[in-house]
């Protein structure tokens, strides 16, 4: 592969193996809720996308008594409690990133948002090596458009064609490309098939690392 300026994680799934906690805390609410078996939400299909996607599409169906902002928050704070309790950061992550630090810029982009994102990066003190953090908040849409990555891009002051991402959601490798960046997908959610999409599809962060180093 090429050589690139700046390096962008997405965060779920790639930074912390976190699809478990964000489908068992909206499970959790929905039970609350009396939607237990009834919620109509096929969870691969969100992948790489914001919770506020569940949300309008949940509110959309049911039509609860609750704002969309308050069924979020809910979610999200029983999200980071349970979270917190294992910090779930895949183990060849930080050396990672401490490698790639020395050589290129850093950046996250993700689809949740920033108390989630500050709460995962206090995580092995990963914060001091991401400069720049872009969150779905900052942005007007969410993935597949590439506005967060190219909002990351542009606070790292690196152009679009010298970043490469790291994901692991198909709506991230099309956002990735969308913005014009070379994108490595990692299968930790999905297959490799449904990730092909991607300028290289690796299995481990070793091969990520043996491309980028």
């Amino acid at each position: 592969m090429k050589t690139y300026s700046a390096i962008i994680f997405d965060m779920d799934g790639v930074i912390v193996d976190s699809e478990p906690y964000h489908e068992r805390a909206f499970r959790d609410i929905f039970q609350q809720m009396g939607h237990a078996e009834t919620h109509g939400v096929h969870f691969p299909d969100y992948y790489g996308r914001s919770d506020r996607a569940v949300w309008v599409d949940f509110i959309a169906r049911h039509r609860p008594p609750q704002s969309l902002e308050e069924l979020a928050e809910r979610k999200q704070t029983h999200f980071l409690n349970i979270l917190k309790q294992d910090e779930p950061i895949f183990e060849s992550l930080p050396g990672l990133v401490e490698k790639l630090a020395v050589k290129h810029r850093l950046a996250v982009a993700s689809g949740s948002f920033h108390p989630v994102i500050d709460e995962v990066l206090a995580m092995k003190n990963l914060r001091r090596l991401f400069p720049v953090v872009v969150s779905a908040q900052d942005v007007a849409h969410g993935k597949p458009a590439p506005d967060v990555f190219l909002r990351a891009a542009e606070l790292l002051g690196v152009p679009a064609a010298e970043c490469c991402v790291i994901e692991d959601s198909a709506l991230g490798v099309e956002a990735a490309r969308a913005a014009g960046m070379d994108v490595i997908a990692i299968t930790n959610t999905l297959s490799a098939e449904e990730l092909a999409r991607a300028t290289r599809v690796v299995g481990t962060y070793e091969e990520i690392e043996e491309a980028l180093l």
